[in-house]
């Protein structure tokens, strides 16, 4: 592999690269979004070990709005071969059925991101735990098509084979100076992202994020259509739709109302106010949604509904008030270790996000510095409105 600096390689990429589908674009996109997940990687200045399941449950997450079974919304040629059309992307199948399975089983208006929804619910071990093994087994399977996929647009990134990114490689046959982001598992198969390209990402992440979309939309504009043109419009909002928050956090919120039974109590980070009664709190994204979609616990806290609902909103806390924070998050974090399910589902969620985290007392002071940490690593990159 030669080395290309980082923003030529994202540049030539996107603008020169010879494109017979998206997945370029989605391949750039996809590991834009993990750089802005895991902010504290950056700092490192190591390459990083990026499973490409994981790069694959994005790629599932972005084209879920085209894979429309009655409305598909091609993603680059159908070639014919031994007199049969081809699909225009590997895993179109595979994802196709994933949606019907998933439409059949919701029964609500189909919503071009409930690709991102069903994401966050695959990826949080007690959620995913509420869906029919058939629906799970089905979203593997899809994963694992799409992940096969990934490999192409690694390949043939840049001039050349292999110009960019090396061929990706197991986990444990990688050196040790090859950083894994949490939860990687010694038989991922994994794309290592140099460190100048992943700090590349890093530091213009809502740049190359603006331009994978106008590069997407200029492109599926350009594919033909059985129903017609894709107009550029209809594509941004289909790549750009985001969740609202359908899931009612019913069983947190039981949770949390169990403990304020218990006599405990929490502090709203924001106002300071004490939250002592059950049903008199909203149960907050500390990241809101409209921003990236969390719905771990940690990033889920009890705080005061009048200045939630008036005044945070979709808005994040600057950087001072993040700071004055901090000490209530861990003060949060070890109330909710008072309830066995909320202490086993905060450990489980933390582990999903941040790596070297200790399981002993100091994991509640840890957890919150680096969740403060992370949500404004995340409202700066994003240019997010603050507080």
């Amino acid at each position: 592999m030669s080395v290309i600096p980082g923003e030529q390689a994202i540049a030539t990429i996107l603008k020169h690269d010879n494109k017979t589908t998206s997945y370029k674009i989605a391949l750039l996109r996809a590991i834009n979004d993990v750089v802005l997940m895991y902010p504290d990687v950056a700092r490192q200045g190591q390459p990083v070990a990026v499973p490409l399941n994981r790069l694959a449950e994005l790629w599932v997450a972005y084209y879920w709005p085209f894979a429309d079974a009655q409305h598909p919304i091609y993603q680059g040629a159908r070639a014919i071969r031994a007199e049969a059309t081809r699909n225009d992307i590997a895993f179109r199948p595979a994802l196709t059925s994933l949606r019907a399975a998933w439409q059949q089983l919701v029964q609500l208006p189909p919503q071009p991101a409930d690709g991102f929804f069903l994401l966050t619910e695959m990826r949080t071990p007690r959620r995913r735990a509420t869906y029919p093994p058939a629906l799970q087994q089905a979203y593997r399977q899809t994963v694992a098509a799409t992940a096969k996929a990934i490999q192409m647009p690694i390949k043939y990134a840049g001039p050349g084979h292999w110009s960019v990114f090396d061929a990706p490689a197991r986990y444990d046959q990688l050196p040790p100076t090859v950083l894994p982001l949490p939860g990687t598992q010694p038989q991922d198969t994994c794309l290592v992202v140099p460190a100048s390209l992943w700090e590349a990402f890093h530091r213009l992440s809502l740049y190359v994020e603006a331009l994978c979309l106008h590069e997407w939309c200029l492109f599926t504009e350009g594919v033909t259509q059985d129903a017609g043109p894709a107009g550029r419009g209809a594509v941004y909002t289909l790549l750009t739709a985001r969740p609202d928050n359908r899931r009612p956090l019913s069983w947190e919120r039981n949770q949390v109302d169990i403990l304020l039974h218990e006599d405990h109590h929490f502090i709203c980070p924001w106002t300071r106010k004490h939250l002592t009664q059950p049903q008199h709190y909203d149960l907050d994204h500390l990241l809101p949604l409209a921003v990236y979609p969390v719905n771990e616990l940690w990033n889920l806290l009890p705080v005061d509904r009048d200045f939630n609902q008036h005044i945070k909103r979709d808005k994040v806390p600057d950087t001072k008030r993040l700071a004055a924070a901090e000490p209530l998050l861990a003060a949060a974090y070890r109330t909710y270790h008072q309830s066995a399910a909320l202490q086993k589902a905060v450990r489980e969620d933390a582990a999903l996000r941040f790596a070297g985290l200790r399981t002993d007392h100091t994991f509640a002071a840890m957890l919150a510095s680096r969740a403060v940490r992370f949500i404004d690593d995340v409202a700066a990159a994003r240019f997010v409105q603050r507080f």
